[in-house]
């Protein structure tokens, strides 16, 4: 029963949704052979930080961060052990994602850590005066 879980005995197998998820929804353009990264981002106190699942990996030559034009890109490689048939769940492969920074982000000045097969990418983010004008309204 590839990509089924039983959930209780007798019933019908229920799809694997996650797995379903994670391949994409069908029909959308996708890359063959590239998987997606999980990601949880925020924004606080000047910083965007981006934080990606990434275990099973070595950050220093398996994983490749780009910014362009405000996009950040995250690519990653995992290579599957040559051993004998058995059962994985595991993903190989390249993985990848790619996120807009918010406004004025400076994607020159990123820093990542890698920890505990998790990436963290920070990006500063100068604060902006969000100040109201008013503007009059002349009348001729």
């Amino acid at each position: 029963m590839t990509g089924m879980i039983e959930r209780w005995p007798g019933w019908p197998p229920l799809p694997d949704l996650f797995g379903w998820i994670e391949s994409g929804v069908p029909g959308l353009h996708q890359t063959p052979g590239v998987h997606g990264i999980r990601v949880e981002e925020h924004l606080t106190d000047g910083k965007y930080v981006l934080r990606a699942e990434l275990p099973g990996i070595d950050p220093a030559k398996d994983v490749e961060i780009t910014v362009t034009e405000g996009v950040l890109t995250l690519r990653a490689e995992r290579s599957a052990e040559k051993t004998e048939k058995h059962h994985t769940e595991f993903r190989y492969g390249t993985f990848a994602r790619a996120v807009r920074l918010p406004a004025g982000a400076r994607g020159e000045d990123a820093t990542a850590q890698y920890k505990d097969g998790v990436l963290t990418i920070t990006v500063p983010v100068p604060e902006t005066k969000s100040g109201t004008r008013t503007i009059p309204v002349r009348h001729d």
